[in-house]
């Protein structure tokens, strides 16, 4: 799988990732002689830069950190790569505008910063489609039987892979199938929402929202249990990664 980001300091490398979910400090967060992660509140504490394909949401802290960075290339201790931004000074391959929350460590990663592309071979990409219906301002969520392949017994919109190219079309089908509701009126749909979840599988979610008519929900073997709930409720139920942000992407313009 390959992500297209921005070139910042040109250049390629290849090695594995080291995925840091927080901001990063290289000053006084990151030893400036052995490159081991120094900061307490990092979950990457313990962890050596050296040789990895550094993944950050982005740097924090003062400036001076590009210097530690320096150093620590000096002394054969830098990341091989960035991702995330800053490493001009230390003439390390950087590319930005990577959606770093993907990417785990031990991911093998190959950077062509010249052109701002990282290619990530094992990672495969599923199109999906997550549809929530609406009725009297709740939404309708399901939890996943244990018969499925993937978030078995998580709260979910109803979702299906995607076969062809009319994803509203599957959308409707995938929602006749699993909760026997027909009629539907489209209220909103979103822009593309990329998810991962404990496997190599990175997950392209078409998200819908739909005006639900009248009629009981008619459950199949896909799902155990169904719940109309408020939005905000969505952030608070044990539930498919992302599933609040897939449904904000059907409201937010």
């Amino acid at each position: 799988m390959k992500f297209e980001g921005r070139r910042i300091v040109g250049g390629r490398a290849e090695g594995v990732a080291l995925a840091v979910e927080r901001p990063l400090s290289f000053l006084g967060g990151v030893d400036a002689t052995t490159g081991e992660i120094r900061d307490p509140e990092s979950p990457a504490r313990g962890e050596r830069v050296a040789d990895r394909i550094l993944a950050v949401p982005h740097a924090k802290g003062s400036t001076v950190g590009s210097y530690v960075l320096y150093g620590l290339r000096k002394q054969n201790a830098a990341p091989r790569a960035i991702l995330a931004v800053g490493a001009v000074i230390a003439d390390i391959p950087t590319v930005d505008r990577i959606p770093v929350e993907l990417l785990r460590t031990g991911d093998r990663l190959a950077v062509d910063a010249d052109r701002g592309i990282v290619d990530a071979p094992d990672l495969r990409e599923r199109e999906v489609v997550t549809s929530f219906l609406e009725r009297d301002g709740r939404i309708l969520v399901v939890r996943r039987s244990e018969k499925v392949g993937s978030f078995r017994g998580k709260w979910s919109g109803v979702s299906g892979f995607l076969e062809g190219t009319d994803a509203e079309a599957w959308a409707r089908r995938e929602v006749e199938e699993e909760t026997g509701i027909t009629g539907l009126t489209l209220i909103a749909s979103g822009l593309v929402v990329h998810s991962r979840g404990s496997d190599d599988i990175v997950y392209a979610i078409h998200p819908f929202r739909f005006s639900s008519p009248r009629g009981d929900v008619r459950l199949d073997w896909e799902n155990v249990e169904y719940r109309w709930v408020a939005p905000e409720e969505l952030a608070t139920l044990d539930a498919v990664p992302k599933l609040a942000v897939v449904y904000r992407a059907t409201v937010s313009p």
